[in-house]
């Protein structure tokens, strides 16, 4: 990885807003910043702040503060600068220059996390189109040095002439990969058509990065997927089926952890992945009750679930990690707004009655009981409500009746394979 080899020692560098432009107090962005570069194998020596109201335009950051990371960076041998905001390619070009070592922004760092974790196919595929396009308008300063080589007055120089290549093969690239991950969702959709054929209840297990998201879906279907106390452990959706009480069987996906600042562009390249939440019928909101952000970290996440038009859906808070809460009345009087909700602890807990119950109160307002009319040649469709569902009477006429109390989802799925 590339961290692992440039930047072993580094100081961060962020801004303490004046105003409401900072959803997380500093102290806890700065600990998060550290966890990520904790997850690169990047060691943070200092962290340095600045309190502005904005970011300077051109430096990020005012003159006075530069020269005193710099004499930093001199006397502790730092390789590498980490912001907590993502920089424009002016403000990066400036710090790199006056600080004369290697700079990244929290996009940078997160993007370098992402390609060290990502496993599958469209996994890294996702990684990279984040990466060309956050690349992208960053080229200019990588060739600000060629343009004055050469070229009069209108000509072009080989540095621009370069970045014009450059910038079309990004582009290309861009199409391209966007070309691919279109095909991937494309047969993503048609599997999941298949599997909506078959009238199971589908759930996404959501939530900020290291919630405990895999180890609870490891827990409900007796699964090994992997787990790390490390930021984005998960990268690559995974489902598994598991059921909670006898009618409500479910296919639970794991999916990539939110953050805060995650860039709108990263979210997009993601999107294929995130559909699993958009298409999903319930979502189980995974929140580290023991987070002293719990609070930011729920909006955050909400934010992110409104953004891909699923906060519609039931959603089930889960406050996970509950063993390591020590004022739980007043923590439960703080969370007295968010429901449904239940407390747990996966890793401890013994047993998972709290979730499995509070799943089948979700799901229970879709409870239904209604009668079908079925034709003798569709036997599959009414075997298919006897298994799903309570059966209270079944008539023989012109077609079979039968009366039934099932998830309207469940039997909504079951209908429309008549036509």
């Amino acid at each position: 990885m590339t961290s692992q080899q440039h930047c072993i020692r580094a100081v961060t560098l962020a801004i303490d807003y004046k105003s409401s432009h900072r959803t997380i107090p500093l102290l806890d962005s700065l600990q998060e910043l550290n966890e990520l570069a904790k997850t690169a194998h990047i060691d943070i020596i200092q962290s340095f702040h600045q309190n502005r109201s904005t970011p300077s335009r051109s430096s990020y950051i005012g003159k006075g503060k530069i020269e005193e990371v710099k004499l930093f960076i001199l006397k502790h041998d730092i390789t590498c600068v980490i912001t907590d905001d993502e920089l424009t390619p002016a403000q990066s070009k400036f710090l790199e220059k006056n600080l004369d070592t290697k700079v990244i922004d929290r996009t940078g760092l997160i993007l370098e996390i992402f390609a060290f974790r990502a496993q599958t196919y469209e996994a890294k595929l996702q990684v990279e189109l984040a990466q060309l396009n956050y690349l992208k308008p960053r080229l200019t300063n990588l060739w600000t040095h060629l343009s004055r080589l050469g070229g009069g007055i209108g000509t072009k120089g080989p540095g621009e002439t370069q970045l014009e290549t450059d910038k079309r093969e990004i582009s290309r690239k861009i199409s391209h990969i966007q070309k691919k991950l279109k095909k991937i969702q494309n047969d993503r959709h048609v599997r999941r058509k298949s599997r909506s054929m078959v009238p199971i209840l589908t759930g996404a297990i959501i939530g900020y990065t290291n919630a405990g998201k895999s180890t609870l879906i490891n827990r409900l279907t007796q699964s090994n997927l992997f787990v790390e106390d490390k930021l984005f452990a998960t990268l690559d959706p995974t489902s598994r089926q598991c059921s909670f009480g006898a009618h409500n069987h479910v296919i639970l996906t794991d999916t990539v952890g939110f953050i805060q600042k995650l860039p709108t562009h990263l979210i997009k390249a993601f999107y294929s992945t995130l559909e699993e939440v958009t298409e999903a019928d319930f979502l189980l909101h995974v929140v580290d009750a023991s987070h002293p952000c719990i609070l930011e970290f729920i909006q955050t996440s909400s934010s992110i679930i409104q953004s891909l038009n699923a906060d519609k859906k039931p959603i089930l808070y889960v406050f996970n990690k509950w063993d390591k809460v020590l004022k739980k009345n007043t923590m439960k009087s703080l969370l007295s707004d968010f429901n449904p909700k239940v407390f747990m602890s996966a890793t401890k807990d013994n047993s998972l009655d709290a979730i499995h119950d509070g799943v089948q109160d979700l799901l229970a307002p879709f409870s239904k009981t209604d009668t079908f009319f079925i034709p003798y040649d569709r036997m599959d469709i009414f075997n298919l409500f006897q298994k799903y569902g309570d059966v209270h009477d079944v008539v023989y006429d012109k077609t079979i009746s039968i009366k039934v109390t099932i998830n309207s989802i469940i039997s909504d799925k079951i209908i429309s394979s008549l036509y």
